[in-house]
């Protein structure tokens, strides 16, 4: 599936699984916030995108789903290196599901976020 906005922030899936995901990407200028360190929006981005890539494979035919919330706490900056969010499913019901991502360089844990999904089936409106 094409995903237009991880695209622009060069964020690439690396594997895919029923509750599970990888994503990478390497730190670039367009990253960075005026101290030189990459934007926390970049880290959310990169967190929000897991999980919905981690979540997607469960969902039955017709099913979406939308990012309710996210909590997301950074531990250290980055200013440059290649940048790993794994994330995993720690819960899912029929309309709320509850994931966690952590981000890291090298083996360094830079942020951490635990987000809630809704699990929507559209209703089909006659015309």
């Amino acid at each position: 599936m094409r995903h237009a906005f991880a695209e622009l922030l060069d964020l690439h899936v690396e594997h895919q699984a029923r509750g599970a995901s990888t994503l990478a990407l390497s730190v670039a200028p367009k990253h960075m916030n005026p101290h030189d360190v990459v934007h926390g929006a970049v880290l959310y981005a990169m967190a929000d995108t897991g999980m919905g890539v981690a979540l997607y494979p469960t969902l039955s035919a017709g099913e979406i789903c939308a990012t309710i919330e996210i909590k997301i706490n950074y531990f250290k900056p980055v200013s440059s290196g290649r940048l790993v969010c794994k994330t995993e499913l720690l819960n899912r019901g029929k309309s709320v599901a509850n994931l966690e991502s952590r981000i890291y360089q090298g083996e360094i844990l830079v942020a951490q976020a635990n987000g809630n999904y809704a699990i929507i089936r559209p209703s089909r409106t006659e015309a």
